[in-house]
């Protein structure tokens, strides 16, 4: 049988179109198949356990009344099933374009409170109804799973990525550290995958897709996946009030200790975010597939403000030296290679002293004037720093309107961005001026690199003129 049989044996009516959808990040293969009147998703996986475990969740999560996919037809021996085609607007790419005309705004977390409210209600019933005979690999995000999730990351990261670390106090650190993860309460639905390119907007529903490896676990981890999915990037202030929202909706099914909680839950961001780091590095270092380069220096920014703002939740000196070399490493911060002509260059300046030179002979750009946002450098204590020190970093992002005017230069920029790699052009220039070329224009510059850097693999020069 071959997806033309497949689709007739649902439809009643011939293939008129079939197309192979672009690879993602499993061995999968997706074929969008259309006939007259009816169309589909055909998905062909040689991996039968995992077939197997999808059809069954698939099947579950109908009968509770959570929006998935139908299955439309199969054909295990042959690896093949067809479901519905939910279309292509996942909830990563609502995200990227929304944000790129107004911001993370009101609509987004609501959004997100919505996907929020849906998750829960997947993982109390779910833990209180799901039969788990046909998990893949494992029954329940155990030990024994934390410990290949932590080794994933030593291998296929810290080892291709040249990290030094002692192996044994290593394995000593993750032993301690999954013991602390089992503290956690784990009889729940665990969806293992909770990210935003697995979450669909359709018909104005939520719907969830590659719930495959779903099992039972800790209520934690979904939600560290949602919140710290690399490159969503959702702000770190939006992510606390996610957190909170998320705490506030769980007392209505129990009682929450909420300093508990929020332990094990950055114990759980951090062992999610090294899993995906584990990914990246198979994916991208080992199978040389460049686009998991993009999402390790998201990552990484993430380890890095963790580290700093919140600390690991036990003891693990061996696993924190690994981590901290990893976020002063900067080739990992910019390890996708451009694939564009363009190089960006964005400066920070004193209008006191003058633009920047256009070195490129280009002429053209941008200037943006930053003396309108919050001043640090009004306060003593933050004179002898910069943007790119922590305490004014913090300062800045707690003036909504500092994050607004950032966004707005993005939206300023992108256009000509797109036309120029479209034209194969190979420089622009943008500028971030303020008073003195130390706090508000460096602090600005990083994060339009940042935003730049997400959405396009091209070369972004940074230069802050006032610091040499």
């Amino acid at each position: 049988m071959n997806f033309e049989q497949l689709f007739f044996s649902y439809a009643n009516e011939p293939v008129e179109h079939i197309e192979l959808l672009p690879a993602s990040g499993s061995y999968r293969k997706y074929y969008r198949i259309a006939g007259k009147t009816k169309h589909g998703l055909g998905v062909e996986n040689a991996d039968r356990r995992e077939n197997v475990a999808f059809i069954d969740y698939t099947r579950q999560f109908e009968v509770l009344g959570i929006h998935v996919p139908k299955i439309l037809a199969e054909h295990l021996e042959k690896n093949q099933y067809l479901i519905e085609d939910l279309g292509d607007e996942t909830l990563y790419l609502h995200l990227t374009k929304h944000r790129a005309d107004k911001g993370f705004d009101d609509h987004l977390i609501g959004l997100y409170q919505t996907v929020i409210k849906h998750l829960l209600d997947l993982q109390i019933r779910g833990g209180k109804h799901f039969d788990y005979t046909n998990a893949y690999p494992r029954a329940a995000f155990d030990k024994q799973s934390m410990l290949w999730d932590l080794n994933y990351f030593k291998y296929y990261f810290l080892k291709l990525a040249k990290v030094s670390f002692d192996e044994q106090a290593l394995e000593n650190d993750f032993e301690t550290f999954s013991n602390f993860l089992l503290t956690a309460p784990s009889d729940y639905f665990l969806y293992r995958d909770f990210q935003s390119r697995n979450i669909m907007l359709h018909n104005e529903k939520i719907y969830f897709i590659d719930y495959q490896g779903g099992r039972k676990g800790a209520l934690h981890y979904d939600l560290a996946s949602l919140l710290y999915d690399a490159k969503a990037d959702i702000p770190h202030h939006i992510r606390e009030e996610l957190l909170n929202f998320y705490i506030s909706e769980l007392r209505n099914y129990q009682d929450v200790d909420e300093s508990v909680f929020k332990k094990q839950f950055y114990g759980f961001v951090f062992i999610r975010i090294m899993q995906a780091m584990g990914s990246y590095g198979f994916r991208g270092f080992y199978e040389k597939k460049e686009h998991f380069l993009k999402s390790i220096p998201f990552a990484v920014d993430n380890l890095d403000y963790l580290l700093k703002n919140i600390g690991l939740p036990t003891e693990l000196p061996a696993l924190e030296d690994a981590l901290t070399q990893i976020i002063n490493n900067q080739g990992l911060r910019h390890q996708a290679q451009p694939t564009s002509n363009l190089t960006v260059t964005i400066n920070s300046f004193s209008f006191k002293k003058g633009y920047p030179a256009d070195l490129s002979g280009n002429g053209g750009g941008f200037v943006f004037d930053c003396r309108g946002l919050p001043n640090p450098g009004r306060y003593e204590e933050y004179k002898a720093l910069n943007g790119k020190d922590d305490a004014v970093k913090k300062y800045l992002e707690k003036h909504e309107e500092v994050a607004d005017y950032i966004d707005n230069a993005y939206r300023l920029a992108l256009p000509t961005i797109q036309n120029y790699i479209s034209r194969n052009f190979e420089h622009l220039q943008i500028n971030f001026g303020c008073t003195g070329g130390q706090h508000r224009s460096v602090y600005c510059a990083e994060k339009l690199a940042e935003k730049i850097l997400q959405n396009f693999n091209i070369q972004v020069i940074i230069k802050h003129r006032e610091q040499n």
